[in-house]
């Protein structure tokens, strides 16, 4: 009996302890749930703020590609053919800068901003071709905003659309 009474203390210690961790371990288990949930919904909300960032920069570079914008890009001392060029090199660029933006907007949508741009590079070329005789860039300017007029207002169609889309993000 006494070999066991020197391990009385430690059996009470123990007794007393286990409950002790057993609460500490459900704490450290309930905080690093919680820990988790804040962490997911942080990166939730930096994720629609990226992805509010890239309608916005997109909508930028789309109203930047409406011909009322850019025939007053340049120098009105150029020649018709330098226009062309050098709008359709800022064009280019411009899309090149702006290409990430692609993750967070939908598909539909990367694909109406694209098929804008490549609208608007082809009016350019159509515009000078259907022009057969040498022309001031003043005239060419006009025929140009005449002719995107004429035509579908495809630019305005894909800003409301990413409009309609980031009302449903946020």
């Amino acid at each position: 009996m006494t070999s066991l009474s020197g391990y009385l203390p430690y059996a009470f210690a123990l007794i007393i302890a286990i409950p002790f961790l057993v609460l500490l371990r459900q704490f450290v288990h309930s905080y690093i749930t919680l820990k988790n949930q804040e962490i997911k919904l942080l990166s939730v909300k930096s994720n629609s703020e990226n992805k509010a960032h890239s309608y916005e920069r997109m909508t930028l570079f789309l109203d930047r590609m409406k011909p009322s914008n850019l025939i007053q890009r340049f120098d009105r001392g150029l020649a018709v053919h330098e226009f062309i060029f050098l709008t359709e090199k800022a064009i280019n660029e411009e899309f090149e800068y702006n290409s990430s933006q692609q993750l967070y907007i939908t598909k539909n949508s990367w694909k109406n901003i694209v098929d804008s741009k490549n609208a608007i590079i082809e009016l350019l070329h159509k515009t000078y071709d259907g022009l057969k005789g040498e022309v001031q860039l003043d005239e060419f300017k006009t025929i140009f905003i005449m002719n995107y007029m004429e035509g579908n207002d495809y630019i305005a169609e894909t800003i409301e659309d990413l409009r309609k889309e980031i009302l449903i993000i946020t």
